[in-house]
């Protein structure tokens, strides 16, 4: 099935979206809100998804779905942990900023704590307080979870898998060197992310699903023009069952935690950084990788981070070309506070 959650309060409506995103029916009557359904799934899911079954027939009212009308599934949540599962991708981006990296890197993931007390909407603007701090997207896949016992194997990690969204993990990358020296981790350098529209069931994703990880391309645009197409589950070192079990290590997860892939990013056919599409490689899921490259084959990087006005889009279809998850859409715009 798929969820959403419509523009209402702090927690969103939680509404079903038809197979092919043009249809939503109301679920407040079973549960008002996504985290509501995630706390008490067991009893819910199977009721969801009779109403999603119903919505199919075209038995029940519904309304025409708009992803402008949506907020991240979940507008703010009690967990989001970031992995790095891609490490051709974590490799790139250090290389670019003179790190060395250690080689447990490619046997033990790497995952940051997130901020996730508020989501950017899906088509809302990405803040940008100064271009110079270097504004970057980053193309994701993530998995929402159930409850999740400190501790648990991978069989349990990947068994409290709930849902599969779209992220776009905001990055200020000019801020990344000097935070990171720190020695404590990212915070300024990392902003509010936003979701895709729509959260759906792994059931829902067929064979590209198999149980840890998901076997479509990336869709990445900016200003209208394909940036990146990598497939999702090439090249991914860690898959959500490990990353899950690795955050589980040390605590429980409460159940709605929000567990990202990191930037998903392919490896060239000779085994060497990916190239861009204009090259006629996959492409990339964020600028900082095309950078990188840039740099490795010019001896600069060339190509800018987003400026005011530039405009990502982030996607994903199944192999008939239909969208999955709604498009995360998102114009960079100057921030002005509220007064």
């Amino acid at each position: 099935m798929k969820l959403s959650s419509l523009k209402q309060g702090r927690d969103g409506r939680l509404v079903v979206v038809s197979k092919d995103l043009t249809r939503a029916t109301d679920a407040f009557f079973i549960v008002p809100t996504l985290q509501q359904a995630l706390d008490q799934w067991e009893k819910v899911a199977p009721l969801l998804a009779d109403l999603a079954e119903q919505l199919e027939l075209g038995s029940v009212p519904s309304f025409r779905f708009h992803e402008h009308d949506c907020a991240s599934p979940l507008p703010r949540a009690y967990q989001w942990a970031d992995g790095s599962a891609y490490v051709n991708h974590v490799e790139l981006v250090r290389k670019a900023r003179g790190a060395d990296m250690p080689d447990t890197f490619w046997t033990d993931p790497l995952i940051y704590q997130g901020g996730s007390d508020g989501f950017l909407n899906p088509r809302d603007p990405i803040p940008a307080i100064d271009e110079a701090h270097g504004i970057d997207f980053e193309a994701e896949v993530a998995v929402i979870t159930g409850d999740v016992p400190l501790g648990a194997t991978r069989g349990e990690a990947a068994a409290a898998i709930r849902l599969v969204v779209l992220v776009n993990d905001v990055s200020l990358r000019n801020l990344v060197p000097t935070e990171l020296g720190k020695g404590f981790g990212f915070f300024q350098s990392k902003p509010a992310s936003s979701l895709s529209p729509v959260a759906v069931t792994p059931d829902e994703l067929g064979e590209a699903w198999d149980g840890g990880k998901l076997h479509l391309p990336l869709l990445s645009s900016l200003n209208g023009t394909l940036f990146g197409k990598p497939n999702a589950g090439v090249d991914m070192t860690f898959d959500f069952a490990t990353l899950i079990a690795h955050a589980a290590r040390t605590r429980n997860l409460g159940a709605g935690a929000i567990i990202g892939s990191g930037t998903v990013s392919n490896k060239g056919a000779d085994g060497g950084p990916g190239q861009s599409i204009a090259d006629g490689g996959v492409g990339y899921s964020c600028i900082a990788e095309l950078r990188t490259v840039e740099t490795i084959r010019d001896g600069k990087a060339k190509t800018p981070f987003l400026k005011i006005g530039d405009t990502v889009r982030i996607e994903m279809k199944d192999k008939a070309g239909q969208s999955i998850f709604g498009a995360i859409e998102q114009d960079v715009a100057r921030h002005e506070r509220k007064t």
